[in-house]
């Protein structure tokens, strides 16, 4: 049910920059990551340059691990933790502005919108949050945990912009983002762990039930449902009227909703994909839970190489311009070069690092399983 926790807030930020229509979805995220891999889309690319060697410009110490990943808007970072709380924090230096303490641990990455904060625990409620003051505006509760992160969409005549939110109760919800009703609730047959990716006026993703779901998102309405050949934790790219996903039988798969059919599928050893892939003009990189990165032809899924890391990659990997950055369990952030997969630099952390980086402004922010937040950028 939802609950209404304040007045309507006033809308500070704008649209983020992003028209979101029925086709013509950016490919890369500008100035600003708002979400979970940097768009709508979910395709992982930034318009940004790293440094060469990257520094460490400050950490932020919460009471718990950090599987969230970061939003980043302007001046300000939002990130959630397992200590329950979902974290405001300045870019520049990390000191923290506001928190927010939750029904339950923060895992899913929050959505920064027209001046809220939206994000879902791993109890069961999805909360809208004022950015600038962390006052709450509305939740509304599920029937089970939340580890999908929250996508949104503008469609149809009216350009109405509605929130998206998959729940471990089989459900995907439409949220009004300013009132938390919901517009529609499309049931699956079992948990759906990634967040919906959209585009084309349609929202796709997988879940437990071993579906690729293929959703309207202005009535909720299935189009089409496809067989993965095996459950599906990890969020999908949608390009072009394809799905690139991970499933848990060891595959790489790219699905075109149009046809309803997978058109090509990558195995290379038997370990299952959790991490989201980051979708260029002509390469697909995807971390795999044996201990490496992978980087595929788009259009053929055959591949290009591979990089060994120490530990599983469920860390979702980001390319920004030349390069790709991305964490590992044996507890390292690397960036290697996208054209060769050669290392060209690391960061011992310590502690496995599962949550996906956020790029911007040649920054880099991301968490860890030892509790801390950690930005990287050029030296000071």
């Amino acid at each position: 049910m939802v609950v209404a926790m304040g007045k309507r807030w006033g809308l500070r930020h704008g649209t983020l920059g992003i028209a979101l229509l029925l086709g013509g979805l950016p490919l890369r995220a500008g100035t600003d990551w708002p979400m979970f891999r940097g768009n709508p889309q979910l395709t992982g690319v930034s318009d940004t340059r790293l440094p060469e060697s990257p520094a460490l410009r400050w950490t932020f110490k919460t009471g718990a691990e950090v599987k969230s990943s970061a939003a980043i808007l302007g001046d300000r970072v939002f990130i959630g933790s397992g200590d329950s709380n979902l974290y405001c924090l300045q870019l520049k230096d990390g000191k923290k502005l506001w928190s927010f303490r939750a029904d339950g641990p923060v895992e899913a990455s929050p959505l920064v919108l027209d001046g809220r904060v939206y994000f879902g625990t791993a109890n069961t409620n999805v909360y809208a949050l004022d950015a600038d003051t962390g006052k709450p505006v509305w939740s509304f509760g599920l029937e089970d945990k939340i580890l999908s992160s929250p996508n949104w969409v503008s469609a149809g005549p009216s350009q109405r912009k509605d929130i998206l939110v998959g729940g471990y109760d089989f459900k995907l919800y439409s949220f009004a983002p300013d009132t938390g009703k919901t517009n529609w609730v499309f049931e699956t047959g079992n948990y759906i762990n990634g967040t919906p990716a959209v585009g084309d006026g349609v929202t796709a993703f997988g879940g437990c039930d071993a579906i690729v779901h293929v959703v309207d998102v202005l009535s909720g309405r299935k189009q089409k449902e496809i067989e993965a050949g095996a459950y599906i934790a990890a969020s999908g790219s949608l390009v072009d009227g394809r799905l690139y996903v991970g499933h848990y039988e060891n595959a790489f798969i790219c699905v075109d909703l149009r046809a309803g059919k997978i058109v090509w599928t990558y195995k290379d050893r038997a370990f299952p994909y959790f991490s989201s892939p980051a979708v260029t003009s002509d390469r697909v990189v995807v971390g795999g839970r044996d201990k490496r990165l992978h980087c595929l032809k788009r259009d053929t899924g055959e591949a290009v190489w591979v990089f060994p890391t120490r530990g599983k990659v469920d860390s979702s990997p980001v390319v920004a311009g030349d390069r790709v950055v991305f964490g590992s369990d044996d507890g390292r952030l690397y960036i290697v070069s996208l054209a060769d997969g050669k290392e060209l630099w690391n960061y011992e952390i310590g502690q496995p690092v599962q949550s996906s980086p956020a790029v911007v402004d040649g920054a880099v922010v991301v968490g860890s399983d030892d509790g801390s937040i950690y930005c990287f950028g050029a030296r000071q």
